[in-house]
């Protein structure tokens, strides 16, 4: 194999490299989109829970009260 060829096998697989590269950014890229998505998610749900938990507080009942059927 002479400089020529192993130039050209070289500069081959460089592309290759950055088309994988490329790829995987973009797929960090959709998964921080995702995840900055689901944290929202989460955080209105903890502020639904608050919300109810102080909800349920304020009726003077309590939390773990046994129900009358009991």
């Amino acid at each position: 194999m002479n400089n020529e060829e192993r130039l050209v096998d070289i500069e081959i697989k460089l592309s290759h490299q950055e088309d994988l590269v490329e790829s995987l950014n973009q797929l960090v890229y959709e998964q921080q989109t995702r995840i900055d998505l689901l944290d929202k998610r989460c955080e209105a749900l903890i502020r639904q829970v608050r919300e109810l938990a102080d909800s349920v507080g304020s009726r003077g009942g309590a939390v773990d009260e046994r129900p009358p059927h009991y």
